[in-house]
């Protein structure tokens, strides 16, 4: 694959502006078309005799955006500390980076990634490394060389040492011919955005690279994402973020979107928890390899109305952004999710308004919550 010029300079300025936690660089990168099957077995590699443990020993790339951090947290509490290797191409804040292991990963580099895996031990990768929907559709070539050279690097190193991957789908992995309320699992899926179209290409590769090279693939469609510990990172559900920010900071917030806008939305726990449920199921007990996942679903009137019950003052307006509201117009309303629940049991605990307490609680905005109650 032809690697576009000027990339480099691009992801750097764009990776420091955006806030997407996308954690890769761009440098030249070995050709693509290469099957798992047939990359050289002769490299060398520095050794390291481990004691073995019953643990998978976990990698993370794109790990400082907004799943990463708090993914690593979780796995490390199940699996132990050093067990979980975070990684990115940005310098992490200490906290981050005195939680727990983390090194320099850039997924476009792939015989540094390789040498990572085989050095570590690595038996589970998450591969969170990408660019948003917003973030992407300002630059193309950069989203279409994170999104899915990267995600060919990956697959490949993958399918090689016998991971267990995971890689994260979305919402906007569907289009306007898609159905949308609700959107089942299969169904037609032509998005009109990069992010989405290389969405759509990973599912697609993941379940290929399955059956073809018995690579344990799994993926499940993320809804929009909702956290207090991460600023919005170029995303068309952000929105449902920075309200909470900005009712707290000066208590009026102008959305993007229309008040009517329906879309599918998560608590970052909720979002963790079904991660972790699907890479622990038994492989007997799914059915397929990519699976929507949901919680609620609600428009920007609705989350303001809920919003103003703690801060009362709230003033909501509307500018709509065209390029974004085109966006969420293609995307699903509602997520079927039954597959989900009855093949590994997936049930989420948030709904809205515990998604807006909780969020308020976090954001220290407790004098605001006990003179609402």
């Amino acid at each position: 694959m032809p690697i576009v010029r000027n990339l480099g300079r691009a992801a750097s300025q764009l990776l420091q502006s955006s806030g997407c936690g996308c954690g890769v660089s761009l440098v030249p990168v070995r050709g693509i078309g290469v099957s798992p099957r047939q990359v050289a077995s002769d490299a060398s590699f520095h050794s390291v005799t481990f004691s073995e443990s019953d643990h998978p020993r976990v990698l993370i790339t794109g790990g400082l955006g907004q799943l990463g951090v708090g993914l690593a947290k979780l796995l490390r509490k199940r699996f132990g500390k050093n067990n979980v290797i975070l990684s990115d191409i940005r310098k992490p804040a200490d906290n981050v980076f005195y939680s727990g292991p983390f090194i320099f990963a850039d997924i476009l580099d792939y015989k540094n990634l390789r040498e990572i895996v085989v050095n570590n031990r690595i038996t589970w990768l998450f591969h969170y490394s990408a660019l948003l929907s917003a973030v992407g559709e300002a630059n193309v070539p950069l989203a279409r060389a994170v999104n899915i050279t990267g995600l060919h690097n990956v697959l490949d190193i993958a399918a090689e040492h016998n991971l267990r991957l995971f890689v994260p789908s979305t919402i906007g992995a569907f289009g306007p011919t898609s159905p949308r309320d609700p959107t089942p699992d299969l169904c037609i899926q032509r998005p009109r955005t990069i992010y989405g179209v290389s969405k759509v290409h990973a599912e697609l590769m993941g379940e290929y690279y399955h059956y073809r090279y018995g690579l344990d693939f799994r993926c499940l469609r993320y809804p929009g994402i909702i956290s207090a510990d991460s600023q919005p990172g170029g995303g068309t559900t952000d929105y449902a973020v920075k309200i909470f920010h900005d009712a707290i900071k000066t208590g009026k917030f102008k959305c993007y979107l229309r008040p009517d806008t329906r879309l599918p939305m998560m608590y970052i726990d909720d979002c963790l928890k079904a991660t972790l449920e699907v890479m622990e199921a038994p492989a007997e007990s799914l059915t397929m390899r990519t699976y929507n996942i949901s919680a609620m679903s609600f428009t920007p009137e609705e989350l303001a109305q809920e919003v103003q019950k703690y801060v009362p003052e709230l003033q909501m307006t509307y500018s709509v952004d065209q390029v974004r509201q085109a966006i969420a117009d293609s995307w699903p309303m509602n997520f079927d999710d039954s597959n989900a629940r009855r093949d590994w049991g997936w049930k989420h605990d948030y709904d809205l308004p515990e998604l807006v307490t909780t969020m308020f609680s976090y954001l220290g905005s407790d004098s605001r919550i006990a003179q609402a109650n």
